[in-house]
């Protein structure tokens, strides 16, 4: 490359970031709605602002130190899964670059940072082998270095991957043994990491594993039956319910080692992550509104009522019958001690349209097994909110407020918003500096954070907000069509530039907080295993 070219090219990157960097501004100071034009912020001091990633989408590192197959590193080389015929193998090399992404963080100003720890990083072969020692010290250094800069972890224990080795020993969710395997990971991880992490979170989403891995089979482990999916084995009726049931008790089994070995010396808090979908009725009718209370029931309180109150909801119940498992009385005994807090996953809103009383055709929602509540997004022709790149998103920052309030009256407990964001087209048309550029994104962020800063004023125990994501990544089974990063990433060189999101949400953070002193650079000591 001639002298010539280079400086067209630096001069062209220089005056990108100004543009970039003036947009920003402009839309700080001239849009009315942003909540951090206000004198006085809406959120507590102690507010978490974050950004959030999960182990297999960012890691990459797939056999590296030790670590071993999981259900997705399985799944994601068979063909036809995936759908560029990606994998997850490199992804971002967050696990040698994981540095690099702390100084992207630390510019940010962020004092929180989402993330999940690979269980075969720890346990390559669960209960059934040692554990890792390269997988230990990997997560150490990076909640260390975390630290260093001030920056809060947020630790998920399992973002939907478990170790390959308990899906081909014993049906991994399907049987009550994954409870016992799940507390022994949990356990090493608390006794590793929890005198430096203070939020944890047992599962990510698994009302969407629960569906997609064995309603739909779009997820591993892929089983399925009838119409639902094209799978070779499977019972979409009846399965997820079961894999739900050992959801929760694995949940209860990790909180009871927290609760009675860690939590008091520690003094951390432990919590549930599940998928939210604000729901409206499709029609004033008295059987639409019933609709969306059995929708969000087959949604979001299957998983948090047994958690919260030790029991299915009525709306389940009602419909299900004998098809839910029963807790046993020792059961609900580790189960009354719940959670500290619920994590929200929010991206869309939808309407609801009752199959009880009324002929429905055979869509999301609709059949008696997820409730008989149909979900679209579109209305007398009309969607919801924008549309998306994502099928079935819509922009909807209302829902995040009521989906907040909603939650606040049913479950009073505290809430941390831990995946919000907005998904793009990886387009071949598209130049970095479209990327880079990408309004749609701080628009979606603003009228979601001020939605929440609404629903926090209303009363609302909100401790925290984290973009999803930090980065760019392998979005499951999207592959790398879809980019939901704030940070741009070259996957042939993966080189981390900053769109203009990253940029409107570090003088949103300046502007509504105090940023924390970084603590010391001390060594903290690190419990041996042998």
């Amino acid at each position: 490359m001639t002298q010539k070219m280079k400086f067209s090219r630096a001069f062209h990157a220089l005056f990108l970031i100004n543009f970039i960097s003036h947009f920003v501004c402009t839309l700080g100071d001239s849009t009315s709605h942003r909540g951090s034009t206000e004198a006085v912020s809406p959120f507590p001091s102690e507010f978490l602002f974050g950004v959030a990633t999960s182990a297999y989408q960012v890691e990459g590192a797939v056999v590296s130190d030790g670590k071993g197959l999981n259900n997705w590193d399985a799944f994601s080389h068979k063909s036809g899964s995936i759908l560029d015929g990606t994998n997850g193998d490199v992804a971002d090399d967050h696990y040698h670059r994981y540095k690099e992404d702390i100084e992207l963080m630390h510019s940010l100003g962020v004092n929180s940072y989402r993330f999940s720890i690979s269980w075969t990083r720890i346990l390559p072969r669960g209960r059934f082998g040692a554990v890792n020692l390269a997988g230990i010290e990997f997560y150490n250094n990076l909640i260390d270095s975390l630290l260093r800069k001030g920056i809060q972890p947020f630790v998920t224990l399992s973002h939907y991957d478990f170790p390959q080795e308990l899906e081909d020993a014993y049906g991994s969710w399907l049987n009550p043994q994954i409870k016992e395997d799940f507390r022994y990971y949990a356990d090493i991880c608390f006794q590793a990491f929890g005198d430096r992490v203070k939020y944890w979170a047992t599962f990510n989403e698994p009302n969407i594993l629960a569906m997609h891995g064995y309603r739909t089979g779009i997820y591993p482990p892929s089983r399925c039956s009838g119409s639902f999916g094209n799978c070779t084995h499977g019972d979409s009726e009846v399965e997820p319910f079961h894999v739900a049931h050992n959801f929760i008790l694995a949940h209860a089994a990790a909180v009871d080692t927290y609760r009675t070995k860690y939590q008091k010396e520690q003094g951390g808090m432990i919590g549930f992550v599940v998928n939210a979908i604000w729901f409206e009725p499709i029609s004033n009718s008295t059987e639409d509104k019933l609709a969306v209370k059995r929708a969000q029931s087959f949604l979001i309180n299957w998983f948090l009522d047994p958690i919260v109150f030790g029991k299915y909801p009525s709306e389940m119940e009602g419909i299900l019958g004998s098809t839910l498992p029963v807790f046993s009385t020792s059961d609900l005994n580790v189960l009354r001690n719940g959670l500290d807090f619920i994590g929200v996953n929010f991206y869309t809103s939808l309407y609801v349209k009752d199959c009880l009383h009324s002929k429905c055709e055979k869509a999301m929602g609709s059949t008696r097994t997820e409730g008989s509540a149909l979900q679209t997004g579109v209305k007398d022709n009309v969607p919801i909110g924008e549309p998306t790149p994502m099928e079935w998103y819509y922009v909807t920052p209302q829902g995040i407020e009521s989906m907040v309030l909603y939650l606040k009256e049913r479950y009073n407990t505290p809430l941390f918003i831990v995946e919000n964001g907005y998904g793009e087209d990886n387009s071949a048309n598209k130049t970095v500096e479209d990327f880079l550029n990408d309004t749609k994104r701080v628009d979606f962020i603003s009228s979601h954070l001020d939605a929440l800063a609404s629903a926090i004023r209303k009363g609302a125990d909100v401790r925290g907000y984290f973009i999803w994501a930090l980065l760019d990544n392998f979005e499951w089974i999207f592959g790398y069509t879809k980019r939901f990063g704030i940070y741009h990433v070259d996957y042939k060189t993966l080189k981390r530039t900053p769109k203009a999101s990253a940029m409107w949400y570090k003088q949103f953070i300046a502007k509504n907080r105090e940023i924390r002193t970084p603590i010391s650079d001390s060594n903290p000591q690190h419990p041996q295993y042998y």
